[in-house]
């Protein structure tokens, strides 16, 4: 299904630092024995050089000892820009405190858009007179990924030109190479004066963006690089071809001193023996101007990240084909090791490790409360043919041991969301129906369920409306036919619901609402960051892209489970939302100027006029896309202004 891609592409996306063995594309060449729960050093350069050839080499031959495989509530604002800015939105994050890059940001007066190669700033408020003041343009070569926004200071993340420009000789067989990797940027603006952006620092890192996170003033960027499978078969390789280059300019200087970002004594490993890229996580204070770039450097990879304001955590799955775990014993197919780094201002320091059963769904299966860690892991396969998986819940000590858990939740289904808070963990889980669990985390040594929920459907998203009520996004589901093989479900259109906890031993359905046939989809479904919730103002808004079903079709006696709708909007879909009434469609606002371009073209889904992201500033609504910015009064969604991004 749908969700089984998803979550590919979330751990592929999602931050990641320390862990398990390194990847090259779809391959995953290197192999590890297991889970490993220490970070070393290398010896001498000459184990460094063995162990990157191992990686390959055992990759090739396939390893003695089993083959593994990798796995693919709102903040505070940060800055404003000036004293004087109006109430507004911030990016919908995991932890209060935590500033989560994404394509827009808003500091009430200004947004700042990603459109294509260049950041559009907006002058937002008044917003009769909204209009583009600036625009910071890139090469075309660029592919901007992510920016954060600190008062004055603008922070642009993205992919650029190859590292090591130029083909390069290489030693041994005197092949010539094209260049090994990409190089990822991070630009520092200095916004003071929005109408004139001014370039303070460009750092430019071999490897390719995953994500980031900023607290307070400091930036933690997080990078994987691969260095180019050639080198394997070279002779006289040395470990400056290896590590990732990094250069480091000031101002708008062109960046032509590269260096390696460390030598091999300062690279930390996870296994010894063999490793095939790194993790680099880059670090600095925007308070310090170019005084400090702190540079961390592992030889591993890594899938999902969750950092709280005192620590990360870095999780890494790795998948066990055939034998048993060497450091554990055990047999079970797939392990999650997570790595726990001390937070200190723009850098961090490595505390301790844990191994825990199964792999987790997104950085939402993570969390920390009062020094405990929490995590969400599912063990095995769910498949139409049968499924062998449970879900799981483990708390673990500070020093990173499991210090209680709550194993075999719905057997033969998976996790499709999770959301903890507080106390408590909201778990749903989905192969049929949508089992919502509630699960009591008060005493860390002894988790349990407090209550269960089984409905049609499943959430991707699960957001927190107050203490006793979660708001849902997902899809809404009906069972497969005989016919269709049976024993699992075919999902249809999008489905809102608020549940209802305040009994937790019966959580209950308290409101719902459904958008349109199979097909529907939304970014909030895979991105948090597209979903806006405001509880004071009764407000969710959330990008929706429309598919329906002709009349003719739903009433067909042909019509079956599996088809879909054709695509007939596409825009942000506005609500009132309370326990009192539920959802209450307030109206929609699209940029597409011709609806005749919404056709069953999936790729349309991406287009430069589908809304991505919405936000509020004072008493006005403004929906973003790559083409434009409109903004609708809050109160009845009337026109206020368009801002075209060109």
């Amino acid at each position: 299904m749908k969700k089984a891609l998803v979550i590919v592409l979330v751990s592929l996306l999602v931050l990641g630092t320390l862990a398990g063995v390194s990847a090259y594309y779809l391959t995953r060449p290197g192999a590890s024995a297991g889970p490993h729960t220490t970070l070393g050093r290398f010896a001498s350069e000459a184990d460094f050089i063995k162990a990157f050839k191992n990686g390959r080499s055992r990759y090739a031959g396939g390893a003695e000892d089993g083959l593994v495989m990798k796995s693919a509530v709102p903040a505070a604002p940060t800055g404003t820009g000036t004293a004087e800015a109006p109430a507004h939105s911030t990016t919908n994050v995991q932890v209060a405190g935590v500033d989560e890059a994404d394509i827009v940001k808003n500091d009430g007066n200004y947004i700042y858009a990603v459109s294509g190669d260049s950041v559009f700033i907006v002058s937002a408020f008044p917003a009769k007179t909204a209009r583009v003041v600036s625009k910071i343009g890139l090469e075309k070569s660029s592919n901007i990924r992510e920016i954060f926004i600190n008062g004055d200071k603008l922070v642009v993340m993205g992919s650029g030109a190859y590292g090591r420009p130029g083909p390069q000789p290489l030693p041994g067989k005197g092949e010539i190479v094209e260049p090994r990797v990409g190089t990822t940027f991070i630009k520092v603006y200095d916004v003071a004066d929005r109408q004139k952006p001014a370039l303070l620092r460009t750092v430019e890192y071999e490897g390719e963006y995953t994500t980031s996170r900023m607290i307070g003033a400091n930036v933690h960027v997080v990078l994987t690089s691969t260095p180019y499978y050639a080198l394997y078969e070279q002779k006289n390789v040395t470990p400056s071809d290896i590590i990732p280059l990094v250069s480091d300019t000031s101002g708008d200087a062109k960046s032509t001193n590269f260096k390696p970002a460390a030598t091999y004594k300062d690279v930390q490993v996870v296994d010894p023996k063999k490793f095939t890229s790194f993790i680099s996580v880059v670090s600095f204070s925007l308070a310090d101007g170019q005084k400090n770039l702190n540079k961390r450097i592992i030889a591993g990879y890594s899938d999902n990240v969750f950092a709280s304001l005192d620590n990360l955590y870095v999780a890494s799955t790795e998948y066990q084909y055939y034998g048993m775990w060497p450091e554990t014993g055990d047999r079970q197919r797939e392990q999650t090791t997570v790595y726990k780094f001390k937070l200190n201002g723009p850098s961090t320091a490595y505390v301790a490790s844990g191994v825990v059963p199964g792999t987790i769904l997104n950085q939402f299966s993570m969390d920390e409360a009062n020094g405990s860690f929490r995590i969400a892991t599912t063990l095995g396969e769910v498949s139409r043919e049968g499924s062998n998986a449970t879900n799981n819940v483990y708390v673990l000590n500070p020093a990173m041991k499991v210090a209680g858990k709550l194993e075999g939740l719905a057997p033969g289904e998976r996790i499709y969301s999770v959301r903890f808070m507080g106390n408590r963990a909201y778990l749903v889980t989905f192969k049929k129906v949508d089992p919502l669990f509630v699960i009591d985390l008060a005493d860390p040594t002894a988790p349990k369920v407090l209550g269960e929920l089984k409905i049609p459907g499943f959430s991707d998203y699960l957001h927190p409306y107050d203490e006793t009520h979660v708001i849902g996004v997902g899809k809404n589901t009906v069972e497969a036919s005989p016919e269709d093989g049976g024993n699992f479900a075919w999902y249809q259109g999008m489905k809102l619901a608020i549940f209802d906890v305040t009994d937790v031993a019966n959580p209950k359905e308290m409101h719902k609402v459904e958008i349109g046939d199979r097909g529907t989809d939304s970014f909030a479904l895979e991105d948090h960051k597209a979903f806006l919730f405001d509880r004071a103002k009764n407000l969710l808004v959330l990008p929706v892209l429309l598919a329906e079903l002709t009349p003719e079709q739903k009433a067909s006696p042909e019509r079956k489970a599996n088809d879909y709708g054709k695509f007939t909007y596409q825009g942000a879909y506005v609500y009132n939302v309370s326990l009192e009434g539920g959802f209450q469609l307030k109206g929609r606002v699209t940029h597409v100027d011709d609806i005749s371009k919404v056709t069953t073209d999936y790729s349309y889904y991406g287009a430069n006029d589908s809304v991505k992201r919405s936000l509020w500033i004072g008493d006005n609504l403004y929906t973003v896309s790559g083409a434009k910015v409109k903004v609708n009064r809050l109160a009845d969604l009337a026109d206020v202004a368009t801002v075209r991004l060109q």
